[in-house]
């Protein structure tokens, strides 16, 4: 073969390259010993519960080598082989296809990363399934290491399109995986029974145009929530992320609707409640339930007549609770946005007027609530500037509220705490109402009260024996009752 000049410049130019790079490979030591053993990450990787058939998010460990020569691994396998097992790895960048695992190798004090996906097969069966796996390192010395994987898979009901016609009754049997919004026809009743976990895609929701009861209890509560299982991050699932899925809308022809002991949470939006004739019937009654976490309103009404009792509502992008017009009593409701996903909105806002300026008759009420949060003002109340014939009402009585305190006290404040008070240092506020703590690092809210909390003990006892004489809990709350939905122990 005739080489060129320009090539040969090249080869001579490239050749101490080469000499250097081989030179220092060549110096890479590896050990040979079978007391040089990988220092793994863990023993056992254990995933949380998934749907079946659905691919979980990657985990990932490390595999350290923490001598001072480098160590070959012969080969990483799955002990039930790559074909069999619901895991599936990805080491060092390469991902397993074959039983026998490409060969690796660990520089000294050095480490490879370890990715681990898991998809559990549909067994068909109500309860929960778990699986295991062994994922083996034997090194170069014929020394054999193991992590062990565990995953359990939860079989479901899917539902695509569906649309509820008559009177149908869902159960706890399995989960209901809802891939499209489900919706509930005019005239039409749905009812979820104590128990029922329904996992909605992200653009799915629950849309009601009939009328829908929850059944739940407190040890079975009815769960609405996203379908993505796993983590986001380290220590944060993506069930307590915002935004995983749609949320409930109520439309105009919905009458009649229940929702008792449901825990509906990390939505777009929360529950909806669209316009319609205002009737001595509320046409949605809410207890006992909570609604937390969403990109947007948490419970927003357009003139409505709702009923809210006993309720946790929290941490929402937009507003925790927005009415506009209508008719709405919240009793012992603990009303607080320490949303913490960018801007968030207000714990309140009611006006007597929509978004489009249109105005709305509005009578409002709160009894033995706290309406909190991070702001130096949570409760904004909006009057039509253009239409001061119509209605404006609202009452505040034994509440524990974080606004300025107002000068019509007589007439729309009784028996109020203001949680903050200038210069008094005694006594927690905003956030410090609650114990213990919210955990940044993990997303974890909790809104049981603080021993030092104003709310303690406040609430008019009239009011919570004639309405909720137990707590969100079924703790009873006894001659000295606590505002808001949970009684300090």
């Amino acid at each position: 073969m005739k080489l060129t000049k320009a090539l040969l410049c090249v080869m001579v130019m490239l050749l101490p390259l080469q000499i250097m790079l081989t030179g220092c490979l060549d110096d890479i030591e590896y050990t040979h010993s079978a007391s040089d053993k990988l220092r793994i990450g863990m023993d056992t990787l254990k995933m949380d519960t998934l749907l079946s058939e659905t691919p979980s998010s990657y985990r990932y460990f490390t595999v350290h080598n923490p001598h001072d020569k480098a160590i070959r691994i012969a080969n990483v396998r799955l002990e039930q082989g790559v074909a069999q097992s619901p895991f599936k790895i990805d080491v060092d960048g390469v991902p397993l296809t074959a039983d026998e695992g490409n060969e690796f190798e660990v520089l000294a004090k050095d480490s490879i990363y370890v990715f681990v996906m898991a998809n559990v097969p549909d067994a068909d069966r109500d309860d929960v399934v778990s699986v295991e796996d062994r994922l083996l390192f034997t090194t170069a010395a014929g020394v054999e290491q193991q992590v062990v994987l565990t995953a359990a898979g939860q079989s479901v009901i899917t539902l695509r399109g569906v649309e509820i016609t008559g009177n149908e009754v869902m159960s706890a049997r399995r989960p209901y995986q809802i891939m499209d919004s489900l919706s509930v026809k005019e005239g039409a009743t749905l009812t979820l029974g104590a128990g029922v976990r329904m996992y909605f895609a992200p653009e799915a929701s629950l849309i009601v145009r009939g009328t829908l009861h929850v059944e739940g209890t407190i040890d079975e509560p009815v769960v609405m929530r996203g379908n993505r299982m796993g983590n986001m991050f380290d220590g944060q699932p993506y069930d307590r992320i915002p935004a995983q899925w749609g949320g409930v809308f109520f439309a105009s022809t919905s009458t009649g609707n229940v929702i008792d002991h449901a825990d509906i949470h990390s939505g777009t939006f929360g529950v909806y409640v669209d316009s319609a004739a205002i009737g001595s019937r509320p046409r949605l009654t809410l207890t006992n339930s909570i609604i937390h976490n969403t990109l947007y309103h948490g419970f927003e009404t357009r003139n409505a007549s709702v009923y809210v009792g006993n309720t946790q509502l929290t941490n929402a992008g937009g507003d925790c609770v927005r009415v506009s017009g209508g008719k709405a009593e919240f009793v012992h409701c603990t009303i607080a946005n320490l949303y913490l996903f960018g801007q968030a909105g207000h714990a309140l806002n009611f006006a007597n007027f929509d978004d489009y300026g249109s105005p709305l008759p509005l009578d409002i009420s709160f009894k033995n609530s706290i309406i909190t949060g991070f702001a130096s003002d949570e409760v904004m109340g909006s009057r039509a500037a253009d239409y001061p014939d119509v209605p404006f009402e609202y009452l505040f009585q034994n509440c524990l509220v974080n606004t300025p305190k107002p000068d019509d006290l007589e007439d729309h404040w009784v028996n109020c705490q203001w949680d903050v008070t200038e210069g008094d240092t005694a006594l927690v506020q905003r956030d410090g109402n609650f114990s213990p703590a919210y955990d940044t690092k993990h997303l974890l809210f909790y809104f049981e009260l603080s021993e030092k909390s104003k709310a303690i003990g406040t609430a008019d006892p009239a009011i919570t024996q004639a309405t909720f004489p137990d707590d969100r809990k079924g703790r009873a709350r006894g001659t000295f009752p606590d505002m808001g939905c949970y009684q300090h122990p």
